[in-house]
């Protein structure tokens, strides 16, 4: 269940950024707007936002002749703009429906199948459009559906494309309606190039299933290095053990060879021994650094690795009684990959090993 919430949420957030998307593109490219009202004997007016009795006399859209036959104001207004073409109501049916309150957000669907029950036309022939729902009793909804043929539509269409028209709507004077009511569209072509809701939505998701896949490949491949991190520190560890039990070995040897105890004595004060470096740097390091390599050339070493905080490590090895002159000898990076930043520090060893260990 909670996964299905989180299903609609994200759908419904991308439907409203997709209509925001749309309206923005569509405030930008907005043109002018002309409304064209139906008269009697097939005449129009013509009204441009909240103007309306230009100089152009009601004129015939159908006239029959080219589109140029038109006066020369209507042409040069249509070109590039936005009609909207309000036509009697007799040229439309117009159908009562009722349907449960829970189908308010399946309409399109819901009407589109109907359409050839309502009317005489199949969904394919009919253009169609709705009336705000109402209120019903039983906890149901009403509205009236208008529908009428799209040939008889075609022409109209056919026209104002010729004079330019940039975007065309087709809308229904209702039908006994109170006087200054709202048109019912049945017909948008939208503006040429201009983008649409489902088209913006469909590229959102295809976004957002591209982010979800490289965050998924992010999530594995950061679990794999830690993996790898986590067997290249116990290889370390066992490492470490081995050298401890081989210098333990040593030192009952040489409590039983006199020459030998001399050399490895000789030797435990002119160098550090690999494995005092090793536990130094356990005591010394904090549990999020990993050591990936590590080099001991006489009195100098070498580390790299990942940490969550590289400058602090240069302040831990300096209090250190065994380390000093840590100072990172490569630029410290990180890539997205990795599980924290990469350094490369280097430090000069302290023969405090001889006697602090």
């Amino acid at each position: 269940m909670s996964l299905r919430r989180i299903a609609d949420g994200i759908s419904s957030w991308i439907e409203i950024v997709a209509e925001v998307i749309v309206a923005s593109i569509s405030w930008l490219r907005a043109g002018r707007r002309v409304q064209l009202v139906e008269g009697e004997g097939d005449t129009f007016s013509i009204q441009i936002g909240t103007k309306s009795g230009l100089a152009v006399p009601p004129f015939r859209l159908l006239s029959g002749g080219p589109p140029n036959a038109l006066p020369a104001d209507l042409t040069a207004t249509l070109r590039g703009s936005e009609v909207e073409v309000v036509l009697r109501p007799d040229q439309f049916l117009f159908r009562p429906l009722e349907l449960p309150k829970r189908a308010t957000e399946f309409l399109d669907g819901i009407i589109r199948a109907q359409i050839d029950r309502l009317t005489p036309w199949s969904a394919g022939d009919a253009l169609f459009g709705w009336t705000q729902p109402a209120e019903a009793p039983n906890d149901r909804i009403s509205l009236m559906v208008v529908a009428t043929a799209r040939a008889r539509i075609a022409p109209y269409l056919h026209a104002l494309t010729g004079l330019g028209a940039n975007a065309i709507v087709v809308s229904a004077r209702p039908q006994d309606g109170p006087a200054g009511a709202a048109p019912i569209r049945v017909f948008e072509q939208g503006a040429r190039g201009a983008l649409d809701v489902a088209r913006i939505r469909r590229a959102l998701l295809v976004v957002l299933a591209v982010m979800s896949v490289s965050a998924g490949l992010a999530v594995t491949t950061a679990q794999i290095v830690r993996e790898d991190l986590e067997t290249q520190q116990r290889d370390l560890a066992r490492r470490i053990a081995e050298r401890r039990m081989a210098l333990v070995t040593g030192r009952e040897a040489e409590g039983r060879a006199t020459s030998a105890l001399r050399v490895l004595e000789r030797r435990k004060h002119e160098t550090a021994a690999s494995v005092m470096v090793l536990e130094a740097l356990s005591q010394v390091l904090p549990d999020h650094t990993h050591v990936t390599e590590l080099r001991v050339e006489g009195d100098k070493l070498q580390i790299i690795g990942f940490t969550r905080e590289a400058p602090s490590l240069i302040q831990l090895l300096e209090q250190s009684p065994h380390f000093t002159r840590a100072t990172f000898f490569a630029p410290t990076t990180r890539s997205p990959g990795d599980p924290g930043e990469r350094f490369h520090i280097e430090a000069r060893i302290k023969p405090v090993f001889v006697t602090g260990l």
